[in-house]
């Protein structure tokens, strides 16, 4: 598998003060792990946009310290919720000697003839899978081929998709991953569309006010 690298460079300054490393272009970062002294990082913000873009969060990256060579994932990306600019990062230092665990997304390739052929609809159950490997061995994304869904209802399970080698999974086999469904009809098209149908409601709400109107006349008369 190819290593990702990412030029970093310690960082003296903390607090609100980071504000001036974002204004030059860099993303203030931490970088922590087991048995890991804590360090403070930049980060050019155009190069982790590149790297980030490749290896996601499950992707083992190199953080390229000078003169040490750090193994890490992308632990945590913390965004600013209107502009939606990257205002920290979190990485983890991993030992390429234990295993750890990563949820991997699907990557979807290939047409089901069912589609192309029946109209059917994909039903994707599944988004990713949690994985167990070496931090090295953990796949980008996870291959489902869709080509073999030739036919309406059927199936692809977990225990069809062919897994890295060293990569293992603690999940059943028979969980569905994608299915090829019925089209839905124009009539249930039509259906969804259509504007509900209000006219019953008002008639129900009428009786219940004439109901309740009703009683109030009868407990006055009492």
């Amino acid at each position: 598998m190819e290593t990702i690298q990412l030029a970093v460079q310690p960082r003296g300054i903390t607090g609100k003060k980071v504000d001036a490393l974002r204004k030059e272009g860099f993303i203030p970062a931490e970088l922590y792990g087991h048995g890991v002294q804590n360090v403070h990082l930049m980060v050019p913000a155009k190069e982790f946009n590149k790297v980030f873009t490749r290896a996601g969060s499950s992707t083992m990256i190199t953080l390229d310290l000078g003169k040490e060579k750090r193994p890490a994932m992308i632990h945590d990306v913390l965004r600013d919720s209107v502009r939606d600019d990257i205002l920290h990062i979190d990485f983890y230092q991993v030992r390429l000697d234990e295993k750890i665990t990563a949820r991997v997304p699907f990557e979807f390739i290939g047409e089901a003839p069912a589609v192309k052929e029946k109209n059917a609809i994909i039903n994707k159950s599944l988004s990713e899978l949690e994985v167990e490997a070496f931090p090295q061995d953990i796949p980008h994304t996870i291959i489902v081929d869709l080509s073999v869904l030739a036919d309406i209802d059927q199936s692809i399970y977990v225990k069809d998709i062919v897994l890295p080698k060293g990569v293992t999974i603690d999940i059943e086999g028979d969980t569905v991953v994608a299915t090829a469904t019925e089209p839905i009809s124009e009539e249930e098209l039509a259906a969804a569309a259509a504007p509900a149908d209000v006219s019953e409601i008002k008639v129900e709400s009428e009786e219940k006010k004439a109901e309740r109107d009703a009683e109030k006349a009868t407990s006055k008369e009492e």
